[in-house]
């Protein structure tokens, strides 16, 4: 069986009538609600299941993320990657929901019409924090004198809230939807899954010029015969590259430390902190200790883990002068410390990679001149193949060679010397977008 995933707004949501049921051939009200996923069904026959995951009013957002759910769901199922097609359609860029206080004289100056609200004057009254979310249904640009938002009476509400969807907001939202769409473009080529889309070209016709941040993503455009894009790198270099030079001194770290070496494992999940927790009560030697971030800070679900750590740790928020030298392990339990907490580390580790929860920000650990660690789904992550490549990274697979790759590295100053230059190298010479951007504006002005 093939399965072609069919997902947009109008023109797949008006066949929506049982949301529970994917498949486009049951799921239409009459006849005159039938489009195209229906046809698209009967055309192919019985070898395809052709599933209409459209709805009303869906911002492009929503439209990937029920492709990538429901792609993964298939995937798990273990269907071949190469039996998975995607149709797809993507709506107006300004489409999205916005949040109205319930005090709005509705009857006064609003009327409901499908594709604008989708709750009723009763649901607005039974709303709890006293609001209820309206949703812009897409047209654009909304603040047109005489265009359909204007019509509904929508311009006044947007001045009494001060609802910013305006078209001077165009662009931002524009691009926004093109980093989506780029990473679910470079998923389904990374798992030769095909890919189809409607309209979304039209829209790509009113920009001049695409900057892009690698090789990858121009190809896609190219694909699509828009040749009018260069690559000037990723501006997350030029700011993590200022990391190292801010304010990164915390209270009583530097005598939790003291002479040993430091640990710092960042946006950790549960398949990080297993492996880490394991390690930290196998390791006998009084060489090395430990700051685990995770990477939601739930209290209930940290002092779980800390619980299973046979060696002394307290939380960051319990950290004071009398008891920092005496714990071997800290977990964070706030947020916006992590940045700095790497200031103090010897070494590093990035949770996400041992699930499938997507590998965390990589780069900071790396300015601070460390060999960083992480797990073995990174193939997303252009810099981490990099940098494994160069050897200033190491990606492990499980336990034992999480244990012996770091057993090596606190044995082995020169080597972490030798493996953090290399990260910091690294981001030194990837440096020059914002300027690349800068030349190409002044030589076109």
């Amino acid at each position: 069986m093939k399965y072609v995933l069919t997902s947009g707004c109008s023109f797949t949501n008006n066949t929506r009538y049982n949301p529970k049921n994917k498949l486009a051939i049951d799921n239409y009200r009459d006849e005159d609600s039938i489009s195209w996923p229906y046809y698209l069904q009967k055309e192919l026959g019985d070898d395809f299941e052709v599933w209409n995951l459209g709805g009303a009013t869906n911002d492009n957002v929503s439209i990937i993320r029920v492709l990538f759910y429901n792609i993964k769901k298939l995937l798990k199922k273990g269907v071949d990657e190469a039996d998975i097609v995607i149709v797809g359609q993507f709506s107006d860029i300004n489409r999205r929901a916005v949040w109205v206080q319930s005090d709005w004289n509705w009857d006064d100056e609003l009327w409901c019409r499908e594709h604008t609200f989708k709750y009723s004057k009763s649901d607005v009254n039974n709303k709890k924090n006293n609001g209820y979310f309206f949703l812009t249904g897409g047209f654009s640009p909304p603040d047109e004198k005489g265009g359909t938002m204007d019509t509904l009476g929508m311009t006044r509400l947007f001045q009494e809230y001060d609802i910013n969807i305006l078209s001077k907001t165009y662009i931002n939202e524009t691009l926004q939807w093109l980093e989506t769409w780029s990473f679910f473009e470079n998923f389904c080529i990374d798992l030769d899954i095909n890919t189809y889309w409607f309209w979304m070209r039209n829209n790509l016709k009113t920009f001049n010029h695409f900057f892009v941040q690698n090789n990858d993503s121009k190809k896609i455009l190219k694909k699509y015969n828009f040749n009018n894009c260069s690559v000037m790198g990723d501006s997350r270099f030029e700011r993590v590259l200022e990391l190292p030079n801010q304010e990164n001194k915390i209270k009583y770290l530097n005598k939790f430390k003291k002479s040993k070496q430091c640990f710092v494992a960042g946006s950790t999940w549960n398949e990080d902190d297993e492996i880490i927790i394991k390690f930290i009560n196998s390791y006998k030697e009084n060489d090395i200790c430990f700051i685990i971030a995770p990477h939601q800070i739930d209290l209930n679900k940290i002092n779980k883990a800390k619980s299973f750590i046979k060696k002394k740790s307290i939380l960051m928020s319990e950290l004071n002068r009398d008891n920092a030298s005496e714990n071997s392990v800290i977990f964070i339990d706030s947020i916006g410390l992590l940045t700095s907490v790497y200031s103090y580390a010897d070494i590093g580790y990035v949770g996400g990679g041992m699930g499938n929860t997507g590998l965390h920000n990589t780069l900071e650990p790396a300015v601070f001149k460390i060999p960083v660690i992480v797990g073995k789904n990174f193939g997303k992550f252009h810099e981490v193949s990099e940098l494994i490549n160069l050897k200033g990274f190491i990606s492990i697979k499980n336990y034992d060679t999480f244990k012996n790759e770091l057993i090596d590295l606190i044995n082995n100053k020169k080597a972490r010397d030798k493996m953090g230059q290399i990260n910091y190298k690294y981001i030194l010479n990837k440096i020059g977008a914002s300027e690349k951007v800068i030349t190409y504006l002044k030589q076109k002005k």
